[in-house]
């Protein structure tokens, strides 16, 4: 068993890992933000230790990490992921203060290992599937921060000998997935045998089920001999167009109605070309993607089947 600090665990990813950790039997301590949203943990509740705290009071900070002395910290709070999010001093405070304050109060206690969680869009629009070496050309303010709390923790990490590790997610999706997003908005409409406003077709991203993203987080903290510092892409490897994403709806539900393309307005960071490089990830800790697009998104489906109350 490990102390366990999980940041974000009332997000999409984070309240996935800690079922998986609790189901691995570790100790888990959550910090989430005052007046956090509890939907996504109130059946776990009970199970965990819960600790408010801002994360921009380092003081305050300090002294709950000093009273866990956590083996294992998984940081996935962040500011500006969705769309909605728009508010850069926001995105500044949590992504980068509040990773830097957060790093630094581990580094008073030690700890065995220490993840990170970056972003595939520090890399900015690519043509090619970019390696962890790429140069980084971040598409968005959200990006921009991701891809500065990626590189303090690398340093920190490199100049220390330290197992603090970053991964950079692509687009994942599953269980406890936010309802205002594209998987769940296409099931939403699909049990009622519609398809919703979309995007351009050929608008594409690397889709990886949550299952597969946990298996990497929990491999990075397990694994013996990693780089300092190293950094991760988490990904199928394989591109989905949004058109291809319809099809697999419209086979799963049935629909044989065509879809209404660009009814709804393209974001800033939306491509034609977007996919995982994950050969590090592979080679050094045996990490594969265990779902198809299809098989992923089914298992989504009947999740959110038996639990409809998360659709809305």
């Amino acid at each position: 068993m490990k102390r366990v600090i999980v940041t974000g665990s009332t997000g999409f990813i984070g309240s996935n890992l800690t079922r998986r950790l609790l189901i691995d039997g570790h100790q888990i301590h959550l910090l989430v933000r005052p007046g956090y949203s509890p939907w996504r943990i109130r059946a776990i509740r009970k199970e965990v230790h819960l600790h408010q705290v801002d994360f921009q009071d380092a003081n305050a900070l300090k002294g709950i990490v000093r009273r866990i002395r956590p083996d294992w910290i998984f940081h996935l709070a962040a500011s500006g992921a969705y769309s909605w999010q728009t508010d850069l001093a926001s995105m500044v405070q949590t992504n980068i203060v509040g990773t830097i304050n957060l790093v630094e109060a581990c580094l008073q206690t030690g700890f065995e290992t220490f993840v990170n969680t970056g972003s595939s869009s520090e890399y900015g629009f690519k043509t090619i599937a970019p390696s962890e070496r790429e140069w980084l050309e971040p598409n968005s303010y959200y990006a921009v921060t991701k891809a500065s709390a990626s590189l303090y923790c690398r340093y920190i990490a490199q100049s220390r000998n330290l197992r603090l590790n970053t991964l950079r997610i692509y687009s994942a999706y599953g269980p406890y997935e936010e309802p205002k997003r594209l998987m769940p908005t296409l099931i939403q409409y699909g049990l009622k045998g519609k398809l919703p406003p979309l995007v351009n077709p050929d608008t594409a991203r690397d889709y990886i089920y949550v299952e597969d993203v946990i298996n990497a987080y929990l491999l990075v903290a397990s694994g013996k001999e990693l780089e300092a510092g190293a950094i991760y892409n988490v990904g199928s490897g394989v591109q989905t167009t949004l058109r291809e994403v319809v099809q697999v709806a419209q086979k799963v539900f049935n629909i044989s109605k065509e879809p209404s393309w660009g009814k709804m307005q393209q974001r800033i960071w939306d491509t034609n070309t977007w996919m995982a490089n994950s050969q590090k990830l592979q080679n050094e800790l045996d990490w594969h993607a265990g779902y198809t697009f299809e098989q992923g998104f089914r298992k989504t489906v009947e999740w959110f089947v038996a639990n409809p109350q998360f659709l809305t």
